[in-house]
């Protein structure tokens, strides 16, 4: 008998007594629990995202639409930039301005070749004002999983008020559980024993955060 077995015979031994139910999962447990915290308006909620935003050191950008490829243009030409990563379905506008060269997500891509990309450029899913989260979901806008996880410099654009909601349960009922999910909460950052901070670990060290108004 290996370890598995030997764990999920103790699971079946503690639900032996425990009387067989047959409800689907989403009626089997309750969903009667705080949806968010407060009462705020789409305004208000906003402000509350880029406050955790900030919180969590991104840095935080807002814009209009007009002002989006103009503005994605600064922050590479300030960040030095000699290549961008951009998603297969990423507005072409938005990447507009600049001359910087851009990087196609392709599938046979290495982590050495990614690793020498300076910047990647998506969209996003939804963002969570209340926990200060971008989700990204691998749409075509958003490309896949590796690209925000192993450039140094991630732009990530959000649309608000649309892309934002309060808390974690809305958020879930705009998601796919099927896709890969990619929950963002800062740049990446773990500390030591001695709880000395590193940035760039397991993702990008640098994370901004575009928040273009649709009004």
């Amino acid at each position: 008998m290996n370890s598995r077995e030997r764990i999920l015979g103790r699971v079946r031994r503690a639900l032996a007594d425990v009387p067989r139910d047959d409800a689907p999962y989403e009626q089997a447990v309750s969903r009667d629990y705080v949806r968010e915290h407060g009462d705020r308006s789409a305004a208000e909620t906003v402000e509350l995202l880029a406050e955790n935003l900030a919180d969590y050191r991104a840095i935080v950008h807002r814009t209009d639409a007009e002002g989006l490829p103009g503005l994605i243009a600064g922050l590479l030409e300030k960040r030095g930039s000699a290549s961008v990563l951009v998603p297969p379905g990423l507005d072409e506008g938005w990447p507009a301005a600049t001359g910087v060269t851009r990087v196609a997500d392709r599938a046979e891509s290495t982590p050495h070749e990614l690793d020498r990309v300076d910047s990647v450029v998506t969209a996003c899913a939804v963002a969570i004002a209340e926990t200060g989260t971008i989700v990204l979901d691998g749409s075509p806008d958003q490309g896949r999983r590796r690209i925000t996880l192993v450039p140094d410099h991630h732009i990530c654009v959000v649309r608000v008020p649309s892309q934002v909601v309060s808390s974690v349960p809305q958020a879930l009922e705009r998601l796919d559980p099927a896709r890969p999910l990619t929950w963002i909460s800062g740049p990446s950052a773990t500390s030591d024993i001695e709880l000395d901070r590193v940035e760039g670990v397991h993702g990008p060290r640098t994370l901004e955060v575009i928040l273009v108004s649709e009004d």
